[in-house]
This record gives C-alpha cells, sequence and structure tokens, in this order.
C-alpha cells in the first residue's frame, strides 16, 4: 500500500476543469489520438484505454484526467501523473492537447495545477519524459520548474528525461 495521499481527481483552474475520465469522452480522446498521426484508433481500443486509466488510478491513487475548457465545455486534452517510465513513487506528469488549442498557455496551467495536486499526496520528485524534437513540451516544463536530467533512445528516437524536486 501507497504511503502517498491520494491525489485530487477534481482540479479547477481560472479556465480548465480536470476531472476523472467518463465514457463520453471516447470520441474526443479517439480524436486527440488520431492527431499523433499514427492512424485513428477504434472504438474499441479507445474505450479500453479509458478502462485502463480508470484502473490505474484505483490501483496506484494517481491519475490522468481530461482537461475541459471552464467556460466552453469541451474537451481539449488530458494532464495528470502517470507511472509511465517511472514509479508510483516518482511519478511522471504527462499531458497532450489539441493541436486546435496550442499556444494559449493551457498545458502550462493544468500542469501547474496537476504539480500542486502531486505536491499535495506527499511526493518529493516527478519525472517526466519527452521526445527531443518537442520544443513547445520543454517550455512548459521549464516554466514549471524542471530540469533536463539525461537522455535515452526507444524506438521512437530520443527521450529527454527531466525531473522537478517537490516541497
Amino acid at each position: 500500500m501507497s504511503t502517498y495521499e491520494t491525489m485530487s481527481f477534481h482540479l479547477e483552474t481560472e479556465r480548465l476543469i480536470l476531472r476523472p475520465w467518463a465514457e463520453s469522452d471516447a470520441a474526443e480522446f479517439r480524436a486527440l489520438l488520431s492527431e499523433r498521426g499514427n492512424g485513428t484508433p477504434t472504438v474499441e481500443y479507445t474505450r479500453t484505454s479509458i478502462a485502463k486509466l480508470l484502473t490505474a488510478t484505483a490501483t496506484t491513487g494517481i491519475a490522468l484526467l481530461p482537461i475541459q475548457r471552464r467556460d466552453e465545455g469541451d474537451f481539449i486534452g488530458y494532464c495528470g501523473l502517470i507511472i509511465g517510465r517511472s514509479t508510483v513513487e516518482e511519478p511522471e506528469i504527462a499531458y497532450e492537447l489539441f493541436q486546435r488549442v496550442h499556444g494559449r498557455g493551457y498545458a502550462t496551467e493544468a500542469a501547474s495545477a496537476v504539480l500542486d495536486a502531486a505536491i499535495a499526496t506527499g511526493r518529493k520528485r516527478l519525472w517526466s519524459t519527452v521526445g527531443a524534437w518537442n520544443t513547445p513540451s520543454f517550455r512548459v516544463l521549464e516554466k514549471l520548474g524542471f530540469e533536463r536530467d539525461h537522455v535515452s533512445t526507444d524506438d521512437s528516437g530520443e527521450v529527454v528525461w527531466l525531473t522537478r524536486s517537490l516541497p
């Protein structure tokens, strides 16, 4: 059993609401995943992915949460904590937003709320792994105080590992 508090699964910022996944998120989540350029996942794959995210949340006490804009009420992406390439003690912060909303500060705003939620769990450090090509993600993480730790490679190319100590 974890020695950490459970992460808050409802986060709100000035412009955003981060909340647990719902089955109704499947179509938008599928559209977001298709923006990666690897084809469009099946509806079944997307529903299974959401079920796996919910199971992981119940098991780990951390969550990847859908992001909705407060005024518009639309799904624009996700942000949260995952085990990913790391551990439940030192999870990764992860985010992905529709291209149509890039450049408006939403990723930084959502990730800042998730960072505060991670601090509230009692964790001491977070990681992030970013493709070496992803300059916008580096800008978001640098604004949040992450620093480069090391570089590895995987099937997609170079992966930069960043870390941030938590108070």
